[in-house]
């Protein structure tokens, strides 16, 4: 759903990165959406010892990517439960934590910050493509207290993004995935999902959608949402008498722990817009190619986005990789 150009934009934002520990590339395309709503997060050094990428795909606007890319990182990090060292209850309460702080006047501000350009007819908030710079928030305090204003009934953005964030921590990578962006990760050239593409036909997923109230038509939820997880998305999530990981469109992720081993040679994070074109192993396939004779990781990232055909790239598209510096895969070991 949504706009469409009559022909692709094809200008690309690309940054690579890298720490004692791994290197990352990425990349990403408007495509043939008439606005740009995707937005990642790339963080080698979430803290000491940790590195944390998301890619976040907005569907209806912008803005609840960009909350996702400036925020959920932040909410994994200051988390009790983190610092205890358990991630994925960490990045389980940030996912949904995004939907209560899109609320009310708070929410709203932040919302405006974030945008440039307010619909007139729906009071969203829209804004450019956008992803954060580094800053060091461990210090800073989480007062995301109730606010006071015109806004303070705001019930959050009926616009949503999906999210699918891998942290990677010493031999373990966590994956938290809400919507139908995907990881996966190369392992001796064998492609592995390490998340699940969140469609309404799903068992588990028609199952929820059902009791929440909800209904599926032509492989949409209430006739509109081609996903079945999302972060935003509010009017899905009115149910007041169902938590938050029960509505009929919700923004609870699925967690997977995998311990890494010396067979892991690179992990990709992508939204739909790559998979609606590549399986997970067409991708991984190309990917060795191309590190056959390119170790920039954004220029394989960007050629990525070159390989699916215009005609059939209809939806904006952002892809990272991030390939472990141990076994290190560059031109000489081809």
């Amino acid at each position: 759903m949504g706009i469409y150009l009559s022909t692709p934009k094809t200008e690309k934002f690309s940054e690579d990165g890298e720490n004692d520990r791994l290197k990352y590339g990425l990349s990403s395309m408007q495509g043939w959406r008439a606005t740009m709503e995707d937005a990642h997060a790339a963080y080698t050094d979430l803290d000491a010892s940790t590195s944390f990428f998301g890619v976040y795909d907005g569907h209806g606007g912008k803005v609840v990517a960009k909350f996702c890319a400036k925020f959920l990182h932040q909410q994994v990090l200051r988390s009790e439960e983190y610092a205890a060292g358990d991630i994925g209850t960490s990045l389980q309460k940030a996912f949904l934590r995004m939907d209560d702080m899109m609320r009310g006047q708070r929410g709203w501000r932040e919302l405006s910050v974030l945008g440039d350009k307010i619909n007139k007819f729906t009071g969203m908030i829209e804004g450019l493509i956008w992803s954060p710079k580094g800053t060091d928030v461990s210090d800073q305090v989480d007062d995301w207290a109730f606010e006071e204003g015109p806004h303070a009934d705001f019930a959050g953005p009926t616009s949503g993004s999906t999210a699918c964030v891998a942290v990677i921590r010493n031999n373990q990578v966590f994956v938290a995935n809400a919507g139908d962006s995907r990881c996966v990760i190369s392992r001796k050239g064998q492609a592995y999902n390490l998340s699940r593409d969140h469609k309404p036909e799903l068992e588990i997923e028609k199952e929820r959608i059902l009791k929440a109230g909800g209904f599926i038509h032509a492989g949409r939820v209430n006739g509109s949402l081609n996903l079945a997880r999302a972060i935003g998305d509010m009017e899905f999530k009115q149910n007041k008498f169902l938590p938050a990981e029960k509505q009929i469109v919700t923004a609870n992720p699925d967690i997977n722990t995998v311990d890494l081993c010396e067979d892991d040679e690179f992990m990709v994070l992508a939204c739909d817009g790559i998979w609606d074109c590549m399986s997970s192993q067409q991708l991984v396939d190309f990917i060795h190619e191309q590190l056959r004779s390119e170790t920039k990781l954004s220029v394989v990232c960007e050629r990525v986005l070159d390989r699916a055909p215009p005609e059939e790239q209809q939806s904006s598209a952002n892809e990272k990789a991030e390939e472990a510096e141990e076994p290190k895969v560059d031109s000489s070991e081809s």
